[in-house]
């Protein structure tokens, strides 16, 4: 391992019969939990989006509740309670379970609808002619735990979603404090699911993580519910993501001691359990086609992941390109 390695530039570049036909740059910040800096391109200022990368601070009030004991919710409802899942059978299974021990329709929920993300799945619902629902929608999980805190606390859920609602305030302090900074008025936004959404320096980003993983150790704020939080995730890996999710991917070539979760526009976050390391990639351009190589490469490069986990990481992502009769065309390669 080397440290305070600055980089210029992290490139992934898309070959078509070894010609460089795009690139995408990328973002990255790795510390330690001492906030020492491991690797990094020098961006630790630049503010961005988390998106769906941070859902487990979000879910920290729901657990806090005590929702969990209450409704009688499984570990895999809650690994769905950070999720971005693939609408997947095994995901509408649980949701709808979920949505009858709380006694709310999926009317309730505020967040839209999509297609499932899974391609075989979207596929079979549009086979059986059925409706796409709100449970489709990749957030569900997060909103279902957002009503449920909600009726723990008695508070309004037809307006769950308003910034001002007391169950956002709770999750903007949960924010603040993993962070250790105070959101300003360019901190706000909207997200895809319609919950308000805030934008991080990479630097507060890598905050958040580290103390998340001093709060996984008993060394910080809500210890009770981080554990049980990571813990359920990592034992059901295939319900924060989905079958063919990076990941879910990654969760399971690492078994149990990696925890990480993809974002909108090409965000990827990463915490080594054993290791003690934090990890942020944002793909500049916002194309996730580039994050699993980068992740690969970053963690081949800081031997973070060992031999073999990276044989079995390359069985799923192999970084060449098909055609659609499956002729191999190009590749995929990540410069750092």
């Amino acid at each position: 391992m080397f440290y305070n390695k600055q980089v210029k530039s992290v490139s992934t570049y898309f070959y078509r019969s070894g010609q460089v036909e795009s690139v995408h740059k990328i973002k990255v910040l790795v510390k330690n939990i001492d906030n020492k800096t491991i690797f990094t391109t020098g961006n630790e200022n630049d503010l961005i989006y988390p998106r769906s990368s941070v859902k487990i601070f979000q879910a920290i009030p729901f657990i806090e509740s005590n929702a969990v004991d209450n409704f009688k919710l499984s570990s895999k409802i809650i690994a769905l309670s950070c999720s971005s899942h693939k609408g997947e059978e095994f995901h509408i299974k649980e949701l709808l379970n979920w949505l009858k021990k709380i006694r709310l329709n999926k009317n309730n929920l505020k967040c839209g609808c999509h297609n499932p993300l899974n391609f075989k799945a979207s596929e079979k619902l549009q086979r059986s002619r059925k409706k796409i629902n709100e449970l489709h929608n990749n957030c569900s999980g997060k909103h279902l735990a957002m009503l449920s805190s909600c009726l723990m606390n008695n508070y309004s859920i037809k307006d769950y979603l308003n910034f001002n609602h007391p169950h956002q305030i709770k999750i903007r302090e949960i924010f603040e404090k993993f962070s250790e900074t105070k959101f300003k008025k360019i901190n706000f936004g909207i997200d895809g699911c319609s919950a308000p959404q805030y934008s991080f320096k990479l630097e507060n980003i890598s905050k958040l993580l580290i103390n998340l993983i001093k709060s996984y150790k008993n060394n910080y704020d809500n210890s009770n519910e981080i554990k049980l939080l990571i813990n359920s995730i990592i034992r059901n890996p295939e319900y924060i993501g989905g079958s063919d999710s990076l990941d879910t991917t990654i969760m399971k070539i690492c078994k149990k001691r990696i925890f990480c979760k993809s974002g909108a526009e090409g965000v990827f976050l990463f915490v080594d359990l054993a290791r003690d390391i934090v990890g942020i990639i944002k793909v500049e351009d916002g194309n996730e086609r580039a994050i699993p190589s980068v992740i690969f490469k970053l963690l081949k490069k800081l031997s973070i992941i060992n031999s073999k986990e990276q044989s079995e990481f390359e069985k799923v992502y192999n970084f060449k390109l098909f055609n659609h009769a499956n002729i191999e065309v190009g590749s995929i390669k990540t410069a750092i």
